[in-house]
């Protein structure tokens, strides 16, 4: 698979996926502390999810922005990571498509669209509890030095 994608069975990336997320998760204190949980995760995929709190609603009593784009980015890095190769944003964008009220349970839904070198390019939609898109975001990935944990 390349320098981006180590060559390993479907079990072993899957494996590798799910040690990387749990070490990243253990040190993430920012999306725990939104409440996120991984749902999945899979090389070059991520699922997280958040339930909208009363504290996360802006002053229209819908769900603030900046936590939608968290919840996204946060899938994106888990998502872009999962080789165990040490990988940040190095750009983002977001579309909102629909408001999120308190109570909503919020999942990003990351995928890899494109992979080489050392960039990426992942899409994640963000969907509530009825399937409904909220959010579109793309985050583009630079990989450096490094893993994620030990090898």
């Amino acid at each position: 698979m390349g320098e981006h994608h180590p060559a390993l069975s479907a079990a072993e990336a899957q494996a590798l996926a799910e040690r990387v997320a749990a070490g990243m998760y253990a040190r993430d204190t920012a999306s725990q502390a939104m409440g996120m949980r991984i749902v999945r995760v899979a090389p070059g995929h991520a699922e997280m999810a958040m339930t909208v709190r009363a504290d996360m609603l802006n002053g229209h009593a819908i769900c603030h922005g900046g936590f939608i784009f968290t919840l996204a980015d946060s899938a994106f890095a888990f998502a872009c990571n999962s080789y165990n190769l040490t990988t940040v944003a190095s750009g983002c964008a977001i579309d909102f498509l629909a408001p999120a009220r308190e109570g909503d349970v919020l999942t990003a839904i990351a995928q890899e669209r494109s992979a080489s070198g050392r960039t990426g390019v992942y899409d994640i939609d963000v969907v509530n509890q009825r399937g409904e898109k909220i959010a579109l975001f793309r985050g583009k990935s630079y990989r450096i030095k490094g893993h994620v944990v030990e090898p």
